[in-house]
């Protein structure tokens, strides 16, 4: 049985809508929503709620809180996957690549660049495959979005093409 703990903090994947008052924003995580129409046999999901933010207004405190629930979870998760927004992702994936210098299992961070609530959504394109690429990747500091696979340091966001990709690329 695979352990997998999942680290939410917000961002585009997990913002809902508030048809009241008319606004986009981060409530409460999405998580569970997208994991309810998986099948996961052979799969023990642990779900940590840490942030519930646009990265865009995350502060270092805030990654340090990131940083303290991965180390923590590394001791019991054959994996851990921490949907983040994708405005600082790379600026939470690179203080995890700096201070974590032998993770013990894959670090996968993951997104969406637009809401899990909207039709045209990538986001559960996105915890599927940093689900299947969770079994498969040594251990390190990742991110998995739009069928790809990028390995830390050097990942950059192209706001161009509204994907990650490597320096080298």
């Amino acid at each position: 049985m695979k352990q997998i703990t999942f680290i939410t903090t917000g961002g585009t994947i997990e913002k809902t809508y508030d048809e009241h008052s008319g606004a986009l924003s981060n409530q409460h995580s999405i998580l569970s929503k997208i994991l309810s129409t998986l099948r996961l046999p052979e799969v023990t999901i642990n779900q940590r709620d840490v942030i519930f933010k646009d990265s865009l207004d995350m502060t270092e405190s805030d990654r340090e809180i990131i940083l303290d629930i991965t180390r923590q979870a590394m001791g019991n998760s054959d994996a851990i996957i921490i949907l983040h927004g994708t405005d600082t992702l790379e600026q939470t994936g690179n203080m995890l690549f700096e201070e974590i210098k032998n993770p013990k299992c894959p670090i996968i961070f993951t997104g969406a660049m637009r809401p899990y609530e909207f039709r045209d959504s990538d986001a559960t394109q996105n915890v599927i495959e940093a689900l299947f690429a969770s079994i498969f990747v040594e251990p390190g500091i990742y991110v998995v979005m739009h069928n790809r696979l990028l390995s830390f340091p050097g990942v950059k966001k192209d706001r161009n093409k509204l994907t990650f990709v490597n320096d080298e690329l």
